[in-house]
């Protein structure tokens, strides 16, 4: 799938230039539903012409891995760096993915991007959507990308 391969260059991108990591793909393979377990997710939601959801999600550990190379610090809790790092990573995202998607960029909106963490839990939006997981791994660990289209 060309998004698939979009994103993918994305994420390779924004991670060799703002956190200094590189990223490749994983070759996991997770059908269904998806339980997180300790971690945190960056979502941006999509309305417009493409109406949908974009999250980046990362164990908790990965997570404090990428916002220490991020902001060039030692992190090792997760505080508001953490989550401000996570968010800003899902809207890059978001706004590659709108370039992506939108030749123009003026028909798609994004909504500001929003973190979620817990002990346990699973990510889910429309029933009626086109899904894309891309699993990648970086320094730090592994960690997904998921793409949610409504048909």
């Amino acid at each position: 799938m060309e998004i698939r391969n979009r994103i993918i260059e994305s994420a390779q991108e924004i991670f060799s230039t703002m956190i200094m990591m590189e990223v490749a793909v994983s070759d996991k393979e997770v059908s269904g539903s998806m339980s997180l377990v300790d971690s945190i997710s960056g979502v941006i939601g999509l309305a417009g012409t493409h109406k949908g959801v974009l999250a980046i999600h990362l164990p908790i550990k990965v997570a404090m891995g990428i916002t220490s190379s991020f902001l060039g610090m030692d992190v090792d809790e997760v505080n508001e760096d953490v989550e401000d790092a996570v968010g800003e990573l899902a809207n890059m995202l978001g706004g590659n993915l709108k370039t992506i998607l939108s030749e123009n960029g003026r028909d798609i909106d994004l909504s500001l991007p929003t973190t979620i963490s817990g002990k346990e839990y699973e990510f889910q939006s429309s029933r009626n959507a086109d899904k894309e997981r891309i699993h990648l791994s970086c320094d730090a660990g592994d960690f997904s990308i998921e793409l949610q289209l409504e048909q």
